[in-house]
């Protein structure tokens, strides 16, 4: 499946970003004292309510004030006790959540492996795709023959017209150096247009090729012996070493022209629209007509080339690098591509590789679970689909609504109080806001499937056509009207996105359960946590990305001079601040790379706090558990980020990913807030003090 380009969504964190157990109603513990980290809470009217919810406050670290270090005040206990599970690089929230639905899929999935399917339905194709990712005995019998009619398409290559045509054809099955996705248009956000991005590395990004800093150096190590590994077990064992060496001396050349993860960011920088003619000129050395042929969008006439002078590169690359590299350099994807469903040896060379050495985790998750991540991506709505039907109530989704509702509300009126932004940029902000659309569980429409050929006992092929179906999917987007129903996540994935070229927000099902959405919490820690989240969401489309597209997700400047520059301002301050975080010894926090994530973060808990407010009525919440309602959404906020991360794993996100490490996200988010100091008292001298003056307000 095509990675979508770093502005395709803001999610609210990676995919793969762990989190924590769920935690241990503990309705008894001890309300705080006069002096204990969190100050006695005020006397509040009686209420009924007080009396329907508790808040668990399991985990939390009574040694540790909120008002020095509210992340392990709310999760120093959990975190000392707590050890990340062998099988995983992270964990906390997000993990748990994970899998407590892979849980449930297994529980689906096992349940249609007993049944008796009529061929070609999604049940049969669930069950049968499942099945042969996971019999690992068959893959150990079948050894590398799997491999063979891959590995023979990349022998076949003899000039670089075959080499362009190769890069065509494996779209969507290999990681390639040049990769096609069709998106809307950014100037005419109704209709799909075909873009280019950069990729074909094997290790993380550019970065780790290029740094020379110990653990980098420590990763290409890693990555040289792999590739030896795999030359190796696919029989070339006398020339294997000079092999790997010229496939990461070929990588390291790609990785050079790349573009950086900030650069990526860009939505401005990003944006080159150009003809195919225009392409031609532009970027010679490459038969681009025959290249989009073999990619089966031989009608394109007109893309977006997201970096082009890195197209260029590969361009002059298919021109000037000798077709035997090109071989080693594609047999070496398409032996990495499929190792983990090949014979134990392939099998354990690549968790040495991809799971410990890149993330540090001691052993591979279980079979079964890998089966699950397989499956969302090949068949993802064909799962969802099932697992809605069980596991998702319509009350939930009710409920949604109404938060989701009051939170942009809150946001509304944020804009219409804002100090820094004239009249006419607010007009504009609450027009955009206006046309937000919102996506809660699952899709009205599902995906048809039926195109797509699942067998038993063909895990190699089950993948190879899962990736060829989904590009062609893709490719036939193209020169068509956007389908605004269309759903970038499967509802069993824990995690939500903003789009900005649909100026939509998405909550999948998975998301919407404790910690992050209790039906039998109170609405504080509920605003605290999912409120957050949708406040997340909402302010992506005003972080310093998203704000440049308007309420119809066309890429255009709706900003006053004036105000465009006090909006880079408040960002710069942001910026500094994070940038002093440093995670690792050595490695800070990239605060350019995280701006807009940190944007959504400070936002959204801002507006989240406004809306759970106005909820309110003016009723006072109750104190439950010994907090009041402001710190119970607090410290429901602190929750939502418990996790712990391997350093391996903690190494491979300060370079890539766009958010922050969870710590400084719960942190560096409330230090900002007003109601935060007012909740816990902070004073000046405590560590979690920042001085009203100082405190960055941007939505």
């Amino acid at each position: 499946m095509l990675k979508l380009s770093s502005l395709s969504l803001a999610v609210l964190a990676l995919c793969t970003l762990p989190a924590c157990t769920t935690p241990n109603t503990s309705a008894g513990a001890a309300a705080p004292t006069a002096g204990s980290p969190v100050a006695a809470a005020p006397a509040a009217a009686a209420s009924t309510a007080a009396a329907a919810f508790t808040f668990d406050r399991s985990g939390e670290d009574l040694l540790v004030r909120p008002q020095d270090d509210l992340f392990r005040a709310a999760n120093g206990g959990w975190m000392k006790d707590t050890p990340i599970p062998a099988d995983k690089a992270a964990y906390g929230n997000f993990s748990i959540m994970s899998d407590r639905a892979d849980e449930r899929v297994h529980t689906l999935v096992e349940e249609l492996s007993k049944g008796r399917y009529k061929d070609g339905s999604n049940e049969q194709k669930i069950a049968a795709y499942f099945r042969a990712f996971t019999d690992e005995a068959a893959m150990d019998k079948a050894g590398k023959a799997p491999l063979q009619p891959l590995l023979a398409q990349v022998q076949q290559l003899r000039k670089p017209a075959d080499v362009t045509r190769y890069l065509g054809q494996m779209q969507g099955v290999l990681s390639l150096p040049l990769a096609l996705d069709v998106q809307p248009d950014q100037k005419a956000p109704t209709m799909n247009l075909p873009l280019t991005w950069q990729g074909g590395l094997g290790l993380p990004n550019r970065e780790y090729y290029l740094s020379k800093d110990p653990r980098m150096a420590k990763a290409r190590a890693a990555y040289l012996s792999y590739l030896q590994t795999l030359f190796r077990l696919d029989g070339d064992r006398k020339h294997a070493a000079r092999s790997a060496r010229d496939v990461l001396t070929f990588e390291t050349r790609l990785a050079k022209a790349q573009w950086t993860e900030v650069a990526n960011r860009d939505a401005q920088k990003t944006w080159n629209p150009m003809t195919r003619a225009q392409l031609a000129a532009k970027a010679p050395g490459m038969d681009w007509q025959a290249f989009f042929g073999a990619a089966e969008m031989p009608a394109l006439a007109r893309l977006n080339m997201s970096q082009p002078d890195y197209a260029q590169a590969v361009a002059k690359a298919v021109h000037e690098v000798p077709v035997a590299t090109w071989k080693l350099y594609f047999r070496a994807r398409v032996m990495d591509a499929n190792a983990n469903l090949l014979a134990k040896p392939w099998r354990d060379a690549h968790f040495a590789f991809h799971g410990k050495a890149l993330s540090g985790s001691e052993q591979p998750k279980p079979r079964w679970q890998q089966g699950i991540d397989a499956l969302d991506g090949a068949l993802g709505e064909a799962v969802g689909q099932q697992y809605v039907t069980r596991y998702f109530p319509a009350d939930h989704k009710a409920r949604m609504q109404v938060l989701v509702a009051n939170l942009l509300k809150a946001y509304g009126e944020s804009i219409d109080g804002l100090g820094w932004m004239s009249p006419a940029t607010k007009v504009k902000a609450r027009e955009k806001l206006s046309k937000y659309a919102t996506k809660i569980g699952y899709p009205d429409k599902w995906r048809n499937y039926s195109g797509l050929t699942v067998k038993d006992g063909d895990p190699v092929g089950n993948a190879e056509r899962a990736g060829r179906f989904e590009f062609k999917r893709v490719a036939a987007k193209l020169g068509q009207p956007v389908d605004r129903s269309e759903w970038l996540m499967s509802p069993q994935t824990v995690n939500a996105y903003y789009n900005p070229a649909m100026n939509e927000i998405v909550f999948p099902a998975a998301i919407l359960e404790p910690p992050f959405f209790d039906m039998a919490a109170d609405d504080a820690a509920n605003y605290g946590a999912i409120g957050a989240i949708i406040g997340h969401e909402i302010s992506h489309g005003f972080d310093d990305q998203g704000a440049q597209y308007d309420g119809d997700g066309k890429l255009d400047n709706w900003w006053t001079p004036e105000d465009a520059k006090a909006f880079d301002a408040l960002g710069k301050r942001l910026v500094a601040q994070f940038a002093g975080y440093e995670p690792l010894p050595g490695h800070k926090v990239n605060g350019q790379l995280t701006l807009g994530e940190n944007i959504a973060d400070l936002s959204g808990l801002q507006i989240a706090f406004k809306a759970w407010k106005l909820s309110l009525q003016g009723a006072t919440p109750p104190v439950i558990n010994g907090l009041t309602g402001e710190q119970r959404f607090f410290y429901s906020f602190a929750h939502a980020w418990r996790s712990k991360y391997r350093d391996e794993l903690q190494l491979r996100l300060l370079t890539a990913d766009p958010h922050s490490p969870p710590e400084f996200r719960a942190n560096g988010t409330v230090m900002n807030h007003d109601g935060f100091e007012e909740a816990f008292g902070v004073k000046p001298g405590d560590k979690m003090y920042k001085a009203p003056q100082d405190r960055i307000r941007i939505w």
